[in-house]
């Protein structure tokens, strides 16, 4: 199974991402059921936010990890913009901690840049992180300037990952954004891997690319699972796709011991080429 090393651990390539989750009373025992089959198959990385469902998947992650060791488990949350500040952000955090019911996190991530200087954000991170509330921090949607920015601030360089959007469909990242990551050694996240399975690149459909189901019947695995093979490639990627579906979630870690072959990635770059030139960092 790939790994890739964060924050001075090595983790499973595929961890599982809970957006849209644990806001439905109806589905909550499948959606905590579904959590804990991608632990029993072996992730460790689960990424949450206090904006998803206003603290409902917080609450619904604390409950599923209950019966697992704590240290076993890597815990990625995020703070809002508007709780960027460094008067706001201890007090969100707090509030984070309580609904997973731990005492620290593995991993703080800002969700998206707000109008609060970099540097008082980055610097309510690192007290935060000094305090042993929080054991590393990091970014999310941040595109190569404000990397750029942020590395040059006092403790910028503590950032530990950028988590972003990428999948076959949106791949515009390639262009400058990983090259930097990797030039720098900062991991990458991906969000939204497998995009909704159905999103079109250049007026094609992921899922039914012929391309991509080619590859999946030569392996006897899922088109899904290609999509997720093809993220984690790098080998500095953790991938989080959100499944509500326990099966689904067996085959998504399963997804990290998929090797794709050189001849692989040139069919899958024809079907959905690199850019060729500086895009829009793509969020959702």
């Amino acid at each position: 199974m790939r790994k890739v090393e964060i924050c001075g651990r090595k983790v499973p390539a595929i961890g599982i991402g809970t957006w849209n989750m644990g806001s439905s009373r109806d589905t909550k025992d499948l959606q905590i059921a579904t959590i804990r089959s991608g632990i029993e198959a072996g992730a460790r990385v689960i990424d949450t936010a206090e904006m998803y469902g206003s603290g409902d998947s917080e609450i619904l992650v604390g409950k599923a990890i209950k019966p697992y060791p704590r240290e076993q488990m890597f815990l990625i949350s995020k703070f809002l913009p508007s709780n960027a500040t460094k008067k706001r952000i201890e007090k969100s955090l707090d509030h984070s901690l309580k609904n997973l019911q731990t005492d620290y996190l593995d991993l703080y991530l800002y969700h998206w840049r707000g109008i609060t200087p970099l540097l008082e954000t980055v610097t309510a991170l690192q007290r935060l992180q000094d305090s042993g509330k929080i054991r590393a921090w990091g970014v999310s949607n941040f595109d190569t300037s404000d990397l750029e920015e942020l590395w040059q601030l006092p403790n910028g360089k503590n950032v530990q990952t950028n988590e972003v959007l990428y999948n076959l469909a949106n791949r515009g990242i390639d262009f400058d954004l990983i090259p930097w990551q990797k030039d720098h050694h900062l991991p990458l996240i991906a969000y939204s891997p497998v995009g909704s399975g159905t999103a079109a690149s250049h007026g094609k459909s992921i899922k039914s690319d012929p391309q991509v189901q080619a590859i999946a019947q030569k392996y006897k695995v899922s088109s899904y699972q290609i999509m997720l093979a093809w993220v984690i490639r790098n080998g500095f990627t953790i991938a989080i796709p959100q499944t509500n579906n326990p099966e689904h979630m067996k085959d998504n870690i399963a997804a990290a011991k998929i090797k794709l072959t050189a001849s692989d990635l040139r069919l899958l770059d024809q079907a959905f080429p690199a850019p060729t030139k500086k895009q829009i960092l793509a969020k959702l």
